[in-house]
């Protein structure tokens, strides 16, 4: 399936059903732990008020909003940023964002720290990947430089910086 033919496809399916679309074959997203739905609730808020603190030109979304990597290609990352003029109101995809956030579940382990970071990186608009663990509870901050070098850090406890677009996360753990 192209990633054309699997955004039809998948706004056809029923309300609260997710999918991703990986080199070409349709992937079934499991249904979350509750724990991973807190985390990535608070994943969005974080970055919505501090995108608003900031008074930043960028919008925060939570999960379904779509991000295509290639033309076989689809992810739906757990929260993201993109910085502009807002996405029209029927938009199901984003082509831009600067900020990609997944919260790690033991079903998607492999796929976010693997192919999806290799995926999201070959985005140009993509500066930051965040890879938010639940146990131990950590963040993987993955962040691309102005020379396009792709920089690691593990952080646990102090607040994670995130230029461009300027903002800062804190207090994501509770």
């Amino acid at each position: 399936m192209t990633a054309d033919e699997f955004l039809v496809w998948a706004e056809q399916q029923p309300e609260g059903s997710h999918y991703e679309l990986v080199a070409g074959e349709v992937v079934a997203m499991a249904p979350e732990r509750a724990i991973h739905g807190r985390l990535k609730g608070r994943v969005y808020r974080t970055l919505d008020r501090a995108i608003q603190t900031a008074g930043l030109d960028c919008e925060a979304f939570p999960d379904g909003m779509a991000v295509r990597v290639d033309a076989n290609t689809v992810y739906e990352p757990d929260a993201l940023v993109r910085c502009g003029p807002p996405l029209d109101d029927d938009a199901v995809e984003v082509n831009d964002p600067i900020i990609v956030v997944e919260v790690v579940s033991l079903s998607s382990r492999k796929r976010d720290t693997g192919g999806k970071l290799e995926g999201y990186f070959r985005l140009p608009s993509v500066r930051h990947y965040l890879i938010v663990m639940t146990e131990p509870k950590a963040i993987i901050h993955h962040c691309r430089d102005e020379a396009g070098v792709i920089m690691t850090r593990i952080v646990r406890e102090e607040a994670v910086r995130l230029d461009p677009p300027g903002i800062e996360l804190t207090g994501l753990f509770g």
